[in-house]
């Protein structure tokens, strides 16, 4: 009964990749005996968070429950995709999630990213109740305790830092894989005949649906020009986006520390590709004003170090 655990001890045994691909390949598989969707949920949050860990490769309960309710939400409220167990009832975040809702008015349209942020807030802090009791000591049990430690008072989850390096040498496939396993659950649970219909939205649930707001605080803080090519985009003609340094693809999160402003030309011709070497330089010293200016900076870029970037 490892759901129950309220601390679990990292166990120290080595690692090679050969080791965290056969604990893995049962974790993600039909071979696993899971009662509902949300190891795959909280697998997804860590791949979200893997450049947010700090030194000590911690990251907290909330970074996690973050990302967790915004699965969640999309999936259940967003895209009506309710059954993610194989009781009778429904899994407990998504009574919570379902309640919410109903309490405070939200429509279904609404993707997680439009609710109020106090309300994420709210959402967030009951969610990581569930999380608590159903979550993190699953995952941890069906790992052996080889991949994480976690305490629910300290509220901490601290990663092997070679469970760490290996889900950052092999983060896009792990991020397929989850996505696959997972639709391939809800599929069965919602009974629907397409799994290419629920690939699609496993792998848009935790993407933001916008990266506009960050536009606002971008220009507040900086002139409004495109980061590549210098291009001045505060003419009223001007299309000004924001772009990914490193793309989504290699990093799953929208983190401000890897967002700039971008002309639309610059932003289509770059896409899914990494930027030029000679712009990196360039970001770092864009951060190192960024922490300069904001109030509060460490809330803002959360763990960011240029060694890391």
């Amino acid at each position: 009964m490892s759901h129950k655990l309220k601390v679990g001890e990292l166990n120290e045994e080595y690692l090679t990749d050969e080791d965290v691909w056969r604990i893995l390949t049962i974790v993600l598989s039909p071979k696993s005996v899971k009662s509902s969707t949300y190891k795959y949920a909280l697998i997804k949050s860590i791949i979200e968070n893997l450049y947010q860990v700090n030194d000590d490769f911690e990251l907290t309960y909330d970074q996690l429950a973050y990302g967790f309710t915004k699965v969640y939400w999309n999936l259940v409220v967003h895209h009506d995709l309710v059954k993610q167990n194989r009781g009778n009832g429904n899994a407990k975040a998504v009574t919570d999630i379902l309640e919410f809702q109903m309490k405070h008015a939200i429509p279904s349209e609404f993707s997680f990213d439009k609710i109020n942020d106090r309300l994420q807030l709210k959402l967030v802090s009951k969610i990581k109740s569930v999380m608590k009791t159903n979550v993190f000591g699953a995952l941890y049990g069906d790992t052996k305790g080889q991949f994480y430690a976690f305490d629910h008072k300290r509220e901490y989850f601290r990663l092997k830092p070679a469970v760490h390096q290996f889900m950052l040498r092999y983060q896009l496939l792990l991020t397929n894989l989850t996505n696959y396993h997972m639709a391939r659950m809800i599929e069965e649970l919602n009974e629907v005949p397409n799994i290419n219909y629920l690939l699609e939205k496993v792998e848009t649930i935790a993407k933001r649906s916008s990266l506009k707001p960050f536009e606002e605080i971008l220009l507040h803080y900086f002139e409004a020009s495109c980061f590549y090519c210098g291009k001045d985009l505060s003419k009223s003609n001007s299309q000004t986006e924001v772009d990914h340094f490193i793309p989504w693809s290699f990093v799953q999160s929208d983190q401000i520390w890897n967002l700039v402003l971008s002309c639309r030309n610059c932003n289509n011709s770059k896409r899914d590709k990494l930027p030029e070497r000679s712009y990196l330089n360039s970001i770092i010293d864009r951060n190192e004003e960024l922490v300069e200016k904001v109030n509060e900076s460490k809330k803002v870029l959360n763990n960011y170090k240029d060694k890391r970037l």
